[in-house]
């Protein structure tokens, strides 16, 4: 994959110790992680710092989900990955990625977005 950094960030979630990712984040860290119901359904968006990471983290159910890249690049200090969400093997929605790396290869930034609203197939 071209995007190591996300690769490694997703891999780190689907595993039943998710909360390695807070070993990959910057002293500046920002994200914000918006999840879309589809059309006319409910959103939730975890934005902020790492104290936001964690909230996120910890109402977040583990391996239940598990992350697909279908697509990915890098461009300077940037990784971007298209992919799909699977439950139990079967398309749940599809997410983007676009993380800014910092010193030490640690993302400063991080957005992601997800929906069921749109489904990529693998290129």
């Amino acid at each position: 994959m071209n995007a190591p950094f996300l690769t490694q960030w997703f891999s780190h979630m689907d595993s039943d110790a998710p909360e390695r990712v807070l070993e990959l984040i910057g002293d500046d860290f920002q994200l914000s992680v918006l999840f879309s119901g589809g059309a006319g359904g409910p959103m939730t968006d975890f934005s902020g710092d790492r104290q936001a990471l964690i909230d996120y983290l910890e109402q977040r159910l583990k391996n239940t989900r598990t992350h697909h890249v279908l697509n990915a690049t890098r461009s300077g200090d940037d990784e971007m990955v298209i992919g799909e969400v699977r439950q139990e093997g079967k398309f749940e929605a599809s997410f983007s990625a676009v993380a800014r790396l910092g010193p030490g290869g640690k993302a400063s930034r991080l957005l992601i977005g997800r929906t069921p609203g749109v489904r990529f197939e693998a290129s």
